[in-house]
């Protein structure tokens, strides 16, 4: 099975497919979705939706995992992530391809086993769960691993559970 995670934003979209078999993950790839900020929102918007348009038919994932938006204090930024958001997940519409949603919570929970993990130690876990050589990079693309992982662990549970 194919996973897409994706942590949303209008400048760094991350993104990290994995594949996920009998309980093995691995990783395919990672990486961003780079817009400008001198860029008119609408363009920007336009580029993350065809970027991840052009994903979406290179890995053909069987699920995508996307990051819930979560944030207390800075209203500007939570309206602008949710319009990445919008356009991620009308993407996914589009495509066909389930869509799932996770709080930076329980992502941080499967992947420490504690909610609170600093961006540090999820990378180091993202690099071990992978047998990766290095930290993936820019930290976006390790987090857009981090919610596939995620995803992962969580449709593993419910093949436990049936």
């Amino acid at each position: 099975m194919i996973i897409l995670g994706i942590d949303p934003g209008t400048a760094t979209t991350g993104y990290g497919v994995i594949e996920s078999e009998n309980g093995d993950i691995k990783e395919v790839s990672h990486g961003c979705i780079l817009t400008k900020s001198q860029e008119e929102l609408e363009k920007r918007l336009d580029i993350i939706f065809d970027e991840l348009t052009k994903l979406i038919k290179e890995f053909k994932p069987d699920m995508i995992a996307v990051e819930e938006l979560f944030f207390a204090s800075n209203a500007k930024t939570a309206i602008s992530v949710g319009h990445a958001r919008g356009v991620i997940l009308l993407a996914c519409s589009k495509a066909k391809v389930p869509v799932y949603e996770y709080t930076p919570l329980q992502v941080k929970q499967a992947i420490c086993g504690y909610g609170r993990g600093e961006k540090q130690q999820i990378q180091k876990m993202v690099k071990t769960l992978l047998s990766l050589k290095e930290i993936p990079k820019p930290d976006d693309a390790a987090d857009g691993l981090a919610i596939a992982i995620c995803h992962a662990n969580s449709v593993k549970s419910l093949k436990l559970q049936s």
